[in-house]
């Protein structure tokens, strides 16, 4: 399972550098996602680029990762309209908005890991759905501040207006009341997708119900932490250390399971 995972991580990993990282120009980051969507369509046809390079390499693996596990195109297509999405897009207007990028920026990598480990039932992949989210949610809020350094904001633009927030204040570095509003109800929303989401970790066995135990507390506790921060990123970002290892190893070995899937 371990060489599969790694070949989706680095297929993912190099895209989302594509979309986010350096100094290229948006066209270039665009090419660059083309290029990555041509090497993707062969991988899926069996006929991997093999050029010589660490892109060569990369989908030479990825195309017997998706053959040996059955892995759906539709999910890395998915995965890349997002990388996409973050050259061309800044702001959300609505959770509507906001969820759609999260159902192909975040969701596609627990189904994939899931189809990977042999799973393939609806209710656990929706489970795995809310999960995904709710950790990508709280690493918007946590990296508020790195993220509108780059020009990026992703709390709904709808819940900035109704809690009357300014962006001017991000500007400035200062985590107004408003803001603070405003971020507490999108935590709200968060810990509800984290309880929808908690059944995945106990419909899967082995090792990886373990990890999805370990990854939904420390997803709680970072969110936990931004709320008794009062979402002040400004003065400390909010992050997991080696501090937090033995709580979330007592919490993950006293686990209460959620209601069953259905």
């Amino acid at each position: 399972m371990r060489p599969h995972v790694a070949a989706v991580y680095a297929f993912a990993r190099r895209a989302d550098d594509f979309a986010d990282e350096g100094d290229d120009a948006p066209a270039t980051r665009l090419a660059k996602l083309d290029d990555w969507t041509d090497r993707l369509h062969a991988a899926a046809r069996g006929v991997p680029k093999d050029d010589g390079t660490e892109a060569g390499a990369i989908f030479i693996a990825l195309t017997e990762t998706m053959g040996a596990c059955g892995l759906d195109r539709t999910l890395f297509m998915d995965l890349l309209s997002a990388f996409r999405q973050d050259v061309t897009v800044s702001r959300y207007e609505t959770w509507e908005h906001l969820l759609d990028y999260c159902r192909r920026s975040a969701n596609p990598v627990g189904r994939l890991v899931l189809t990977i480990a042999g799973y393939r039932d609806s209710a656990l992949a929706a489970a795995s759905d809310s999960v995904c989210t709710a950790l990508q949610l709280t690493n918007f809020w946590q990296d508020l501040e790195h993220d509108w350094r780059k020009g990026r904001l992703y709390v709904p633009l709808a819940v900035v207006r109704e809690a009357g927030a300014r962006e001017a204040d991000l500007d400035r570095g200062h985590m107004s009341p408003d803001w603070r509003v405003a971020l507490a109800g999108a935590s709200l929303r968060t810990r509800d997708l984290f309880d929808e989401g908690r059944r995945v970790a106990d419909g899967v066995r082995g090792r990886l119900r373990w990890e999805l135990r370990a990854t939904w507390l420390g997803g709680v506790r970072i969110l936990d932490a931004l709320e008794r921060a009062d979402f002040d990123v400004f003065t400390a970002r909010p992050s997991l250390s080696a501090a937090d290892a033995l709580p979330i190893a007592w919490r993950a070995f006293w686990w209460r399971q959620a209601a069953p899937l259905p």
